[in-house]
């Protein structure tokens, strides 16, 4: 299986197929054995990933770098000060000259067209490891979670809570090809854009999926599977924060909006967390919460799509 998509890109969850998205969950799995039974394989060796950097990163960096690692191969870290992205050098010449040098590219950014240039113009693969429109590889590792604590995907019921960011749209690609039925849950003005909601129309009649669009937290949790939240206010947009927080402030993932959902629900976030705003520390170091093995599966989840892509 490793090598299956050698060349690709992974920029969005939309450009896969169904199968496609089974194949990197049944990746993550044999990885994930793999490192907790001390059976590594060497899937990378001498490969090498440039990672680019515009945004700063805790999970994202050590996941990618440490994956690498693991798999035989080695990770360099280029920040936007490093390199001439988009300002000494064109994002075309770029990625023509990276490309030249490293076997696969994973780029952290703010413009999701600075992932599309470098996909276009990179001769080797080009991994979206978070763009302001998408999130995909943490799309992967959230819904591999969902199917390590429940044992199947189809027919799960996932509420999202908050923002419509560029996590909740890889979430709804992910359900997308899933068949995992989804709640957003926003208040007006912040639901799901135009392009989202075109690529969901697209891909849900493969699987079966429902989406359902509501501004009521507690009547949004009533039949979750899974409770999802993110921070109201992302990386760019701290301006805003003080009116998000008023605008959000209902939505807060709390013991008490746990209390209107299933007695088995589980809550996720993608992290980092602002505690005490979008989510409470009881939720978020409760027995429901499993957020910290959603972080793990970060990396399980990328070490399968490299391996897919580069070896």
């Amino acid at each position: 299986m490793p090598g299956l998509y050698q060349g690709r890109n992974f920029v969005s969850i939309h450009d896969y197929t169904v199968e496609d998205v089974q194949r990197i969950f049944d990746l993550t799995k044999a990885l994930k054995l793999d490192e907790h039974t001390n059976q590594r394989k060497p899937i990378l060796n001498n490969k090498t990933l440039g990672m680019i950097f515009e945004k700063s990163s805790t999970r994202t960096r050590v996941s990618f770098e440490i994956g690498m690692n693991q798999m035989g191969g080695k990770a360099i870290f280029l920040s936007s000060r490093d390199i001439q992205l988009g300002r000494g050098e064109t994002i075309p010449d770029t990625a023509k000259v990276l490309s030249r040098y490293v076997d696969g590219i994973m780029a952290r950014v703010f413009s999701h067209d600075t992932i599309v240039q470098l996909a276009t113009y990179s001769t080797c693969p080009v991994i979206n490891g978070l763009s302001d429109f998408l999130h995909p590889c943490q799309a992967v590792a959230d819904f591999f979670t969902m199917y390590e604590k429940r044992g199947y995907l189809k027919g799960l019921h996932l509420t999202y809570i908050g923002d419509s960011n560029n996590v909740s749209n890889s979430l709804m690609m992910a359900a997308a090809k899933t068949g995992v039925d989804m709640t957003i849950c926003s208040p007006g003005g912040f639901t799901p854009c135009d392009q989202i909601m075109e690529w969901w129309k697209m891909d849900s009649p493969l699987t079966g999926a429902q989406l359902t669009l509501i501004s009521d937290p507690s009547e949004a949790v009533s039949k979750a599977d899974f409770i999802y939240t993110d921070v109201w206010t992302s990386m760019g947009q701290e301006k805003e924060e003080e009116e998000r927080r008023r605008i959000f402030q209902p939505y807060q993932v709390n013991d008490e909006l746990l209390s209107k959902a299933s007695k088995d629900v589980m809550v996720l976030h993608c992290l980092p967390a602002h505690r005490g705003d979008e989510i409470t520390d009881s939720v978020m170091d409760g027995p429901k919460a499993a957020v910290f093995d959603e972080a793990e599966n970060r990396l399980h989840a990328q070490k399968a799509i490299m391996a897919l892509l580069m070896s």
